[in-house]
This record gives structure tokens, C-alpha cells and sequence, in this order.
């Protein structure tokens, strides 16, 4: 710049949003442009993750985050590459102070910030900020160093960190002279999609903080389990593309006298801190436990399919498939289902979530699917859900179970969440399979032979 005014870029990742950004906040603060932008990165396309669900939420959010921008001046300038590559010529062609981003605790991103760095010398500062999770990862650290392994540790000592304060949007964001940030083009409709899946943007997620808040969150201990009740928060996308802040939905929740859904928050929180510390978390064992996985396609694809035989199972993966998101007690019912009974190594089952799941985060999805397949951060890593146990508890009159088993839908109980009740030849009649495993009955022993 030559008339001596000060520039700075701000690269967006999973930070969509512009109330509680301490990057955008910081960049506006100590500079009098700035270029807000986000790079469709060609390495996240290569390794698969850009899923249709999430490549459609993400298309929602960046429209809505460009708007935003629009609102205060501004402008939200969209390129496509290599992230390093684009934003360091973005920089240099603005003549930037600085380069500001949230920080990030996947292999990818400590990558993605090496680079930037390397690749800018000493032109300008690479700053990184907190913002993806409610305690940055580091902040909180056993008295021993390194990371907290189990999680109850890590939430007494999170309970009493000193949070950072909740960052107002600024009120103007100014384009340097001479940028283009034409208005966000969504590009062509994304295809193989969920039906139902969630809508992405900081106004959607605005909307369902506020009613989960001022509704949902008093019954949320009681009711958050329970599979075919509304009583969860559904805010797991926006926390994931950071449309709405998990530090300002945890200071909101806490100043109603919440600890259930803050303490979800401190397990979110965990899985990166564990992330951070072990970057293999997605591919590799956690702690190495020898379960002797075995290859089973049949059993596999039948899990994707929501084609098992045991009801509440099923229920779970066709919401899946139907949502692009899925209740976390069915998630954590379908992950024992594969990883305990079918023996299925839990690396597939977390590709396939990663493949569906509007959510789908690196940290949660290889954390809590280690935590159930016991080679992760569980303190009982022989854990096993009995499945009709769960059943009968979480979905007590079979609601969800019809909800998404149309085969099943004239049922009650007992035989809703027990249909080989009805025998083979009825069971065939309504076209829904028999149980590749068996079932536990009510008394803990297996109503067919082998489990």
C-alpha cells in the first residue's frame, strides 16, 4: 500500500463466522484493511473430505459469511489451490502486514501453518488464534506435561481455566483499494447429499443455539439420551465449521447453570487436545490392544446399509443416511455394534461416518470411535453395550425404531426391538433381514446362540 495504511489478510478455515472471531477481531483491530479469505484447498479434495454433506454445508456457510461481510464493507475473497500457495500471493500482492488464522490441532493444519511460515520468512507475522474449541489445546496440561489420557482429569482441571473473553463482531471490515471480492458464487448444486441433512451458516446456527438455549437445555441431562426426543442441541456442524462459537455457546449455556451439555463441550475440547498430542489419532491405535479385527464385507456393508437385523442398529445408520447426522447414543450404539460384536476394525467404521456425517470432525470421530472400540481414551476398554438393553432404555416405545425401520413401523414392543420374535418367514414377508448377530435379552443372556 502506498498511502500508509496498514493491511492484513485473514485466512478462514473452520471459523465461519464473524461474532467471536479473534482473528478477524485482531486483524481489525491492528490494521486498517483487511482481505477475509477462504481457500477451497486442493490437499482437503485429494484426502476425501470434502463429502457432499459437507461440501453443501460448507457452500451454505461461506454464502452466509460473505453476506455478513458484505454488511460491514467488505467482502469475503474465494480462491481455489494449494492454501499456502494462494494465501502467501494474496499477502504479497496487498502488500500485508500480517496473516491471521484460528488455530487448529489436526496434522493438516500444524502443516498448514509450518508452511505459511516457511513461506513467508520474515516478510510478515503468521498469527495464530484461539477459536475452534472453548480452551485452546496446550492450556490445560497435567502437572506431568505432555496431554490429559482420561478424560474426567482434564474436565476438573478445564473447570477451572480462566476463559478468554467472547470477541464482538466488528462493525466494519474494509477491502483494500484495488481487491475483488465478487459477490460468493455457491457453484453448481452438490449432488449425492442426505435429504434431510443440516443446513450450514451462521444464521442457522445462530437459530438453533437460541432454541436449544431457551428450550431444550433445562431438560437437556434427562433427555439428551433419549433417541426419539428432540432433546439434543443438533449443533454439531456448526461447532465443527465453527458457524457458531464453542466458547460463546459454552459461557451462554453456563450462565443458565448448565454443566450436562458444557461438560459435551470439555469432550470436545478433549478429543483435540488428544488430536494435538497424537496427530495419527484418525489412522492409528491410541493405545495398542491387539483386538485381532477381523475383514467381514458382508457384516460391513450390511452395517452401512442399515441392514443388520437388530433394530435399534439400523435405526441409527438410516438416520445417517437420511440426516447426515445421527443421535450420539445411536452413534455410540452402531460403533459398539461394529467394533464389539462384528469385530469390524473401528478405522472403517470411522471412514464411513467421515463419509456421511455433516459433522464429521478428525478429533471427535477417531476419539469417540477409539473410546468405544477400547483402543482409545475409555478407562474400560472391554466395555460392551448390551444392545437390547440400550434399546428398551434410550427408545422405550420404539418411536425411533419406526421412525426409521418403515419395515418394522406396525410393531410394538417387545417385538419393535426384537422382530426375529416373528419368525424367518415373516420376517422375509416385510423384506427386513435376520440378525446377522444375535441380540441380548432382558436378562443379560443371548436370545440366539453365539453372544
Amino acid at each position: 500500500m502506498t498511502d500508509g495504511s496498514r493491511t492484513a489478510v485473514v485466512l478462514f478455515t473452520r471459523d465461519l463466522r464473524l461474532t467471536d472471531q479473534p482473528a478477524l477481531s485482531e486483524a481489525v483491530r491492528t490494521a486498517d484493511r483487511v482481505v477475509p479469505l477462504f481457500v477451497h484447498d486442493a490437499a482437503i479434495e485429494r484426502a476425501g473430505f470434502a463429502t457432499p454433506n459437507r461440501r453443501a454445508f460448507l457452500g451454505e456457510s461461506l454464502a452466509d459469511l460473505d453476506g455478513g461481510l458484505r454488511e460491514k464493507g467488505g467482502g469475503l475473497v474465494v480462491r481455489e489451490g494449494d492454501v499456502v500457495e494462494q494465501t502467501v500471493s494474496l499477502a504479497r500482492e496487498v502488500g500485508a502486514s500480517a496473516i491471521h488464522l484460528s488455530r487448529d490441532d489436526s496434522a493438516y493444519a500444524a502443516s498448514r501453518l509450518a508452511g505459511l511460515r516457511d513461506a513467508v520468512g520474515r516478510e510478515r507475522p503468521v498469527v495464530e488464534h484461539p477459536g475452534a474449541t472453548v480452551v485452546p489445546s496446550g492450556e490445560v496440561e497435567p502437572t506431568t506435561g505432555d496431554h490429559y489420557k482420561v478424560f474426567t482429569p482434564f474436565w476438573r482441571a478445564w473447570s477451572e481455566v480462566a476463559w478468554r473473553g467472547v470477541e464482538r463482531a466488528p462493525t466494519r471490515v474494509e477491502l483494500p483499494d484495488g481487491v475483488q471480492a465478487p459477490p460468493f458464487e455457491r457453484g453448481p448444486v452438490v449432488t449425492g447429499t442426505a435429504p434431510e441433512r443440516p443446513r450450514g451458516g451462521f444464521e442457522e446456527g445462530e437459530r438453533l443455539l437460541a432454541g436449544f438455549l431457551d428450550g431444550r437445555l433445562a431438560d437437556y441431562p434427562d433427555e439428551s439420551d433419549q433417541l426419539a426426543r428432540d432433546g439434543t442441541s443438533r449443533l454439531s456442524p456448526h461447532l465443527h465449521f465453527g458457524t457458531v462459537s464453542p466458547r460463546r455457546a459454552a459461557e451462554l449455556a453456563m450462565a443458565r447453570g448448565d454443566e450436562a451439555f458444557t461438560r459435551q463441550l470439555c469432550w470436545r475440547d478433549f478429543h483435540h487436545q488428544v488430536l494435538r498430542a497424537f496427530p495419527a489419532l484418525p489412522r492409528r491405535d491410541y493405545r495398542d490392544r491387539d483386538r485381532g479385527w477381523v475383514e467381514d464385507d458382508r457384516a460391513f456393508e450390511a452395517w452401512c446399509e442399515g441392514r443388520t437385523g437388530i433394530p435399534i442398529v439400523d435405526a441409527g445408520m438410516r438416520q445417517l443416511l437420511r440426516e447426515g447426522w445421527m443421535h450420539n447414543r445411536a452413534r455410540l450404539i452402531v460403533a459398539s455394534y461394529l467394533t464389539k460384536e462384528v469385530r469390524v476394525h473401528w478405522r472403517h467404521g470411522a471412514e464411513f461416518f467421515l463419509a456421511h456425517l455433516a459433522d464429521g470432525d478428525l478429533a471427535n470421530n477417531s476419539g469417540n470411535w477409539q473410546w468405544v472400540a477400547g483402543t482409545g481414551n475409555d478407562t474400560r476398554p472391554n466395555r460392551r453395550f448390551n444392545l437390547l438393553r440400550q434399546a428398551q432404555r434410550f427408545d422405550p416405545d420404539g418411536e425411533y425404531v419406526r421412525r426409521f425401520v418403515p419395515e418394522l413401523s406396525d410393531l410394538r414392543r417387545p417385538e419393535v426391538h426384537e422382530p426375529w420374535r416373528l419368525g424367518a418367514g415373516e420376517l422375509r414377508r416385510r423384506g427386513y433381514p435376520e440378525p446377522l448377530l444375535p441380540a441380548h435379552s432382558p436378562d443379560g443372556a443371548s436370545t440366539i446362540p453365539g453372544l
